[in-house]
């Protein structure tokens, strides 16, 4: 169960609803399979390796509640983000959770929208660290066309989630017109848009 509440928006009338982790009433949650635990429990071994070889195209590794069961409760993850030469992580929202990201090789263009539309940029330098609101549309680039770049980021929940614009607009099925007409542009254009973003075929 998400906690739920409700919170003034940019006037009187207006509203969010807003989820949060829920408080715990035990020090950690252990999955009803296991009766007892030891320090293996509370270990993640899954980014063990990632940094051998950059990957060739945008990567993240998690370790949230999905990967580290050991997080229920805790209202904590994390990720690492991979971004080869001119990689990007397309604009992308976490509902239930801020990210604060911290920049461990490289430099990072970053940015997120806030809820009048305004835009905040940053160019990120190794050891800046930067934090995007809950909720709020943001982005990385990698605008160095021969480095690789890498960010540890930190979540203020054990399952921040996670809904990619481009995947969420364009790969999920809504009707061509709709989109068209959301756009302001015609069915072809939105056509295009989704063949770009169509899973290459096996």
């Amino acid at each position: 169960m998400w906690n739920w509440r409700l919170t003034p928006a940019i006037s009187a009338t207006s509203w969010m609803v807003q989820a949060s982790d829920p408080d715990i009433l035990s020090d950690f949650i252990l999955p009803s399979n296991l009766n007892g635990v030891n320090g293996s429990f509370f270990t993640f071994t899954g980014m063990r390796g990632i940094f051998n070889q950059p990957p060739p195209t945008f990567k993240v590794t998690k370790a949230s509640l999905a990967e580290f069961p050991a997080l229920n409760g805790q209202s904590v993850s994390l990720a690492v983000l991979q971004y080869p030469a001119g990689g990007v992580n397309p604009p992308h929202t976490h509902p239930r959770a801020a990210e604060l990201l911290f920049v461990v090789e490289g430099s990072l263009e970053v940015g997120f929208v806030d809820t009048t539309n305004k835009l905040y940029t940053q160019t990120l330098q190794l050891g800046d660290i930067f934090v995007f609101p809950k909720g709020l549309v943001h982005y990385q680039y990698n605008a160095n066309a021969t480095e690789p770049t890498t960010a540890i980021s930190a979540f203020g929940s054990a399952s921040a989630g996670t809904a990619s614009l481009p995947t969420t607009l364009f790969a999920t099925g809504i009707e061509d017109d709709i989109l068209a007409k959301s756009f302001k542009t015609d069915v072809a254009t939105i056509q295009k848009l989704k063949a770009g973003l169509a899973p290459p075929k096996a």
